[in-house]
């Protein structure tokens, strides 16, 4: 067989020859603005021509602080199109976090959205490997105190449209860089490389995972400096489908009209999104009927907003699972042929776990004695391997504790039944055990939310003198809608041994997020223990 390398760049140059027609919708502080593929290719070169101008060269870091647009997908593909690495930074994250990876990475130049140019400032003295920062805007450079700052508009400008890619590149390169969420401690960098990308990119074009295609709209509303977006932009561009780029601070009746006026076939985002979705399509008036697919992961869809958009407003509902270190996709939740004649329920109920393994990884799932049953319900943590799965930590002493044995410990605890379908149960550090048995936070908040008053819901344990940990549900309401105490722990008892249910329901006016969205539960416990405090003070 003919030998080749996997290489970002061939991406981008599939589109450019094969669908240069074909659009990128872009939201951003000016407007909207629409580029074909040709136009893309044609500044993405004149990126990478100006990147090698200024000496950026194999290994390089180029970090980004910036939403989802099309400067940005320039930038994913320019910067490790020249052999360099494109490191996308998470602008939700704390100042303190921001610096570390920054300096971590040793990034030579950032590209910064205008709106985050503030962050970046107030920081800057801090940073001690950045040589310069190109504002992307579509007006002009907000004046700044810091030194060698630049329109990405104008400092492209100088580059070759005509630019060819080096052929020195090869599939084992790093291209690509993110950090994980920190709830303890500091992130931690994992690299990305040209091979890994373009593999992760095929396996979400299976027609038995997201099946993107030429003949799709894609908008992903997972932000891009969050595990690269999903890696949905760079199957988009390889299969030529068309994107729409929500851009800066969008609200989600800006969602819905994009979703409804742009004709999207596939979006992808984490629950949160989605739950806020179903509230603005109940005030407003949207056409969805061209979705064909809401992909949700970063953490557990609750059941109930799955059955909403499938029964109330016909669009199919996709559960998948993936980390950081799985680049992200890991399992996805669709149900095989035969499983279509079961009932509403049944299938609800399989849809609603986090899915089948892709093709190409291999998983373990391990309790206290070796492998689990694949019976549904013995618990073990979920260990996976394969072509684009991290097999360490960038620079980081922590290594050891998650790869081990050529396998990458996820931290995730799940059951897998007969037909090998994973329900992710709880990260080990949120299970809850009572009496010496486990309780499953997850299956908790899942339920409590399929209750039509509850909009979020988050359950931690508390210490308890006589069972060790005791569940305690926070909740925050509906706006409008009543429940307490009482009705929501009558809700769960038919669906619960008694021992699981809740021994208390404490009502917040929000539940605290990490900057992905997710449920922090670190403060939340810190919450949860200032009130039971502050009620016996």
């Amino acid at each position: 067989m003919m030998k080749g390398d996997l290489l970002i760049p061939s991406m981008l140059e599939r589109a450019e020859r094969f669908f240069p027609k074909k659009e990128v919708v872009s939201r951003t502080g000016g407007g909207v603005q629409r580029l074909t593929y040709k136009e893309i290719g044609r500044r993405t070169r004149q990126l990478a021509d100006r990147l090698q101008q200024a000496g950026i060269g194999h290994g390089d870091k180029i970090g980004t602080l910036a939403w989802n647009h099309h400067r940005h997908l320039e930038l994913y593909f320019g910067v490790p199109g020249i052999g360099a690495v494109v490191h996308t930074i998470n602008i939700r994250l704390s100042p303190e976090h921001v610096v570390y990876i920054i300096n971590h990475a040793e990034d030579r130049i950032l590209f910064v959205d205008d709106d985050v140019l503030p962050l970046v400032e107030a920081v800057y003295d801090q940073l001690t490997t950045v040589e310069a920062v190109v504002v992307m805007t579509d007006k002009d450079v907000p004046e700044t105190k810091m030194k060698h700052v630049y329109s990405y508009e104008e400092w492209i400008a100088s580059g070759d449209p005509a630019f060819v890619f080096p052929e020195d590149l090869t599939e084992e390169m790093p291209a690509g860089m993110c950090f994980t969420s920190a709830t303890t401690g500091n992130p931690k960098g994992v690299v990305y490389t040209h091979r890994s990308t373009v593999l992760h990119s095929m396996s979400l074009s299976l027609a038995d995972s997201a099946a993107v295609s030429e003949s799709d709209t894609v908008m992903a509303v997972v932000p891009m400096f969050h595990v690269n977006a999903w890696g949905i932009p760079y199957a988009s561009v390889w299969m030529g489908s068309t994107q729409v780029m929500p851009g800066p601070r969008f609200t989600p009746d800006l969602l819905a009209s994009l979703l409804s006026e742009e004709k999207v076939t596939v979006t992808a985002g984490v629950p949160t999104i989605w739950l806020a979705l179903l509230r603005e399509l109940e005030q407003g008036d949207y056409d969805l009927s061209r979705l064909r697919a809401v992909i949700c992961g970063g953490s557990a869809a609750p059941r109930g907003m799955i059955e909403t958009f499938e029964e109330k407003y016909g669009v199919p509902f996709l559960h998948a699972y993936g980390m950081t270190e799985t680049s992200p996709l890991a399992t996805v939740s669709r149900l095989k042929s035969y499983q279509e004649k079961l009932s509403k329920e049944e299938k609800l109920d399989i849809r609603s776990k986090q899915g089948l393994l892709v093709p190409g990884l291999e998983m373990k799932v391990v309790g206290g004695s070796g492998e689990v049953a694949w019976d549904d319900e013995e618990m073990g943590e979920l260990l996976l391997r394969g072509p684009w799965i991290a097999d360490e930590y960038d620079r980081d002493e922590r290594t050891e504790d998650t790869f081990r044995d050529g396998w990458l410990h996820t931290g995730d605890v799940c059951t897998v039944d007969e037909e090998g379908v994973i329900k992710i149960v709880d990260r080990t550090k949120d299970l809850i055990k009572s009496g010496g048995e486990w309780i499953s936070s997850v299956d908790l908040e899942n339920a409590l939310m399929a209750h039509e008053a509850v909009f979020e819901a988050s359950v931690v344990a508390v210490p308890d003198p006589e069972w060790q940990e005791r569940p305690v549900a926070c909740v925050v309401l509906h706006e409008g809608k009543q429940a307490d105490q009482q009705e929501l722990l009558d809700f769960l008892a038919p669906r619960f041994a008694k021992w699981w249910l809740p021994d208390d329901v404490i009502f917040m006016d929000e539940i605290p997020k990490t900057s992905v969205g997710k449920f922090l539960k670190r403060a939340l416990r810190d919450q949860v223990q200032a009130h039971y405090e502050n009620q016996q003070s």
